[in-house]
């Protein structure tokens, strides 16, 4: 059964490779290009009604109501009607890392070991997605993607989703060490999944063994300081080496973590070593915004869609929980790490936000700028701001609302992107089957 079973997943992902989309990345695109008279939204909470934006080399050179257009050989987009945004950012991903989850051989997120600082999930990453165009169709045009399991998983990188390989998708290389904190909980019922993984107590409190392993991780990260710091390196360690940037805050510390005790051990490991950490969860965070934001620590709120953690929690507390950190003060973004609907509702999570308690453009920076602050690229895009890249989406309708969310045109770096993808095409397909074009 087993061997049937492999051999009819090896025939789809065999499939599948060959039903690959003719979509090919966008060349680099020297000139001007103005999108006019749309509704632009910048991304930091402004709204400019018919309003052009001037492209010059794929970076943004001006935005105004009435900018002149040359009869030269120029590319013009009219998005009269149409609202303009900055192309939305994916913080916290395996995208490019993992194509099906039951199929072994098409995941690549997870190295053996629990220390691994010296992974780059860069080097994994998998341009040729089939994952990546339906993003693309959302607004989704850059992705922090990071490597999962162990201790210290490794480290992320983002990246633009239009390139021929890794290293043309490179956007920011190496900009995060990820840590996965123990849970600090014992589960009801033992086992691994709490009452329904057997009636036997754990052998060990999990309480004091992860805060062991949070001691032998602080010891770690002591050790790799103290070795950056001497002078005279007799030899080169390398797990060490992979944790330099950590200090010279070159890179930051995406401690993963979700309850209370978690977060407060994160602060901790913060003010201790002199970190810039952030955290990737975040599901109580809105019970200790305050000390978040007097520590200067951002949150991804890892998934919107999601069960309150405490019993006596309102049910929908997590919808809430972005206007509490807002209200508070501190960096949010937000994401969508749904297996099953593979990071496409983004955009409409942030609606969800905006449902409760957030303003529309709030939780449209919460996916572009904040994200582009917290992954360490806001100087080059997250807003459409003079002097940024030219990565941009224009939508018929509202690009936080799953029913008018229509995705007509999009720019990477000014490149015009191709939107097509194997739905769009299956769609063109049975409409033509059944007559109906």
């Amino acid at each position: 059964m087993k061997k049937i079973f492999n051999l009819i997943m090896s025939i789809a992902v065999m499939a599948s490779a060959v039903a690959q989309e003719t979509v090919y990345p966008a060349k680099e695109y020297k000139g001007l290009l103005f999108i006019k008279n749309g509704t632009v939204h910048v991304g930091n909470g402004q709204v400019l009604e018919n309003t052009t934006i001037e492209v010059r080399d794929g970076k943004i050179y001006k935005i105004g109501a009435n900018l002149p257009i040359p009869m030269d050989d120029v590319k013009v987009f009219d998005a009269t009607g149409k609202h303009v945004y900055p192309g939305l950012i994916l913080p916290n991903t395996a995208l490019g890392l993992v194509e099906i989850n039951t199929v072994r051989a098409s995941s690549d997120a997870n190295e053996i070991g629990e220390y691994n600082p010296s992974v780059r999930s860069i080097v994994a990453y998998n341009t040729d997605s089939k994952l990546i165009n339906p993003l693309r169709n959302v607004g989704i045009l850059l992705a922090c993607v990071a490597p999962e399991g162990g201790s210290i998983s490794g480290s992320s990188s983002v990246v633009q989703l239009d390139a021929w390989n890794w290293e043309d998708a490179t956007y920011k290389m190496d900009n995060g060490i990820h840590y996965n904190m123990p849970e600090l909980m014992a589960r009801p019922g033992g086992g691994r999944f709490g009452g329904f993984g057997g009636a036997t107590a754990p052998a060990s409190d999990p309480v004091k063994t992860g805060m062991e392993e949070i001691e032998d991780f602080k010891s770690l990260l002591k050790e790799a300081k103290a070795y950056h710091l001497s002078a005279d390196k007799k030899e080169t360690n390398l797990r060490f080496e992979a944790l330099k940037g950590l200090f010279d805050k070159k890179q930051k510390l995406f401690i993963h973590c979700d309850i209370v005790r978690q977060i407060l051990m994160a602060i901790d490991i913060k003010n201790e070593l002199d970190l810039d950490v952030v955290i990737v969860g975040g599901l109580e965070s809105y019970q200790v915004a305050d000390l978040l934001k007097k520590n200067n620590i951002p949150v991804i709120l890892n998934q919107l869609l999601n069960l309150p953690t405490l019993a006596d929690d309102l049910i929908d507390q997590p919808y809430r929980t972005p206007a509490t950190l807002q209200k508070a003060g501190v960096l949010f973004a937000l994401n969508d790490d749904d297996a099953t609907t593979r990071y496409r509702n983004l955009p409409y999570n942030a609606g969800t936000a905006a449902a409760y308690g957030l303003s529309k453009e709030e939780a449209l920076a919460a996916i572009t700028l904040n994200a582009a602050k917290i992954l360490g690229i806001d100087d080059r895009t997250g807003s459409i701001e003079v002097g940024k890249d030219a990565n941009i989406v224009v939508s018929t309708g509202d690009i936080l609302d799953m029913r008018t969310n229509n995705i007509t045109n999009a720019f990477i770096q000014g490149r015009t992107i191709e939107l097509n993808d194997k739905q769009k095409q299956l769609y063109e397909r049975y409409k033509y089957k059944y007559s109906l074009k």
